[in-house]
């Protein structure tokens, strides 16, 4: 099966502007861009056909250049990566059987992640879109709650069924729990990696649903496909040791550079 890998990278966020162009050194001292940084992740996946970079700024086009990347340029109106993904699938005139969002901000991804999601897709036909979760352990609980208590956008997490099926996604920390736990203990808590697998059939019919009331009070793209009641299957991934995390706001710069350091990531 062809496997297409869009990253969606704009400018104008509201939250961080210009992030994809974010620098982040790595444990040797090397600095390069975020942007650069997740095409990178991509591009260490195996079996994938074609890696491109969709973005609607000219700023974001030339750095891909830089290094590189493929570009195909889209509108300015997407209203996230989903929709970005789409249009660029259109715009290359698709011929992919499975079709991955690796969103511009999580250049911690490691290959497996997308490989054992390709594979739960794979595996799953009634599944219309694959997506990662990964049982916090209790650090990165802790770090959840923190960014909650502060009122800051942090990461994601997911609930889903014996089947495996994605039931809720939230920027709360769901299915509550006030117990505390020890830094490497695991906890009933998943973090939900923003990546995604589609069918090409249903990424391509998405721009077209409605934005409904939890996408608008979330702000969360995935819950369009439940409110239009698609399957999603949450695919659970193993760390093997890694750390991941998203940048979603510039206090997340240090964070995950110290993260890169631990790991001797360059």
């Amino acid at each position: 099966m062809s496997v297409l890998i869009v990253i969606p990278a704009r400018y104008a966020s509201t939250r961080y502007p210009a992030k994809p162009l974010v620098h982040l050194r790595g444990a040797d001292g090397t600095s390069k861009t975020l942007i650069q940084r997740s095409w990178e992740a991509a591009m260490a996946v195996s079996g994938v056909d074609r890696v491109v970079v969709a973005t609607d700024d000219e700023r974001i086009e030339a750095e891909a250049n830089s290094f590189g990347a493929e570009v195909v340029m889209t509108s300015d109106h997407c209203a996230n990566g989903t929709e970005r993904v789409a249009e660029a699938l259109a715009s290359l005139g698709g011929g992919y059987d499975i079709v991955v969002n690796l969103q511009g901000d999580a250049p911690l991804t490691p290959a497996w992640f997308i490989e054992d999601l390709l594979a739960g897709l794979r595996a799953n036909p009634w599944a219309e879109l694959a997506t990662p979760v990964l049982r916090c352990e209790g650090a990165m609980l802790e770090s959840l709650r923190e960014d909650r208590r502060h009122d800051r956008v942090g990461g994601t997490t997911a609930v889903f069924g014996t089947d495996n099926r994605g039931l809720y996604f939230s920027k709360e920390v769901i299915p509550f729990t006030s117990r505390p736990y020890s830094a490497q203990e695991p906890t009933p808590v998943f973090h939900h990696v923003g990546v995604y697998a589609y069918r090409p059939e249903t990424l391509a019919a998405y721009p077209n649903w409605p934005v409904g009331p939890l996408e608008t009070l979330e702000g969360l793209e995935q819950l369009r496909f439940l409110e239009n009641g698609r399957a999603v299957l949450c695919v659970e991934v193993e760390s093997r040791g890694r750390q991941f995390w998203e940048l979603n706001n510039p206090s997340d710069v240090p964070r995950i550079e110290s993260m890169m350091a631990e790991m001797g990531l360059a």
